[in-house]
């Protein structure tokens, strides 16, 4: 199930109950984390060996929900990235914030020269 960081959450709420401004950021990248990221991004993402987050871009929203419109390919891991367990939705290639995160419908783990793709219509996030 997908889940909104608190940083997005306290944003949008501003934005729409309170008329204070939000400028979403122009390109989200996709984050991969081997231990639940949770609404205050605490979890451990992926580090070294190669890994480096991947912009990822979505369909218009409809009925509540996005879906990815592109492949989104990470690089060949150089060393292992260990067991992905979730993906974040984050407004920066490095540092930033997490907007959005999900926990994967199966673990997969990332050995040195593996390599994981996400399908264009494989990502999904919800609001309703």
């Amino acid at each position: 199930m997908a889940a909104i960081s608190t940083y997005l959450a306290n944003k949008l709420l501003d934005h729409t109950l309170r008329n204070v401004a939000y400028t979403p950021p122009t390109t989200a990248y996709l984050a991969l984390y081997t231990s639940v990221p949770g609404p205050e991004d605490t979890g451990t993402e992926v580090s070294g060996g190669g890994y480096a987050r991947q912009a990822v871009t979505f369909g218009v929203a409809s009925g509540g929900q996005v879906v990815s419109s592109t492949d989104v390919v990470f690089p060949v891991a150089t060393a292992s990235w260990g067991t992905i367990t979730h993906i974040g939705v984050k407004d920066a290639s490095t540092g930033g914030n997490l907007l959005y995160y999900a926990a994967l419908s199966a673990s997969k783990t990332i050995a040195s020269e593996d390599q994981i793709k996400f399908p264009a219509g494989q990502i999904t996030f919800s609001m309703a």
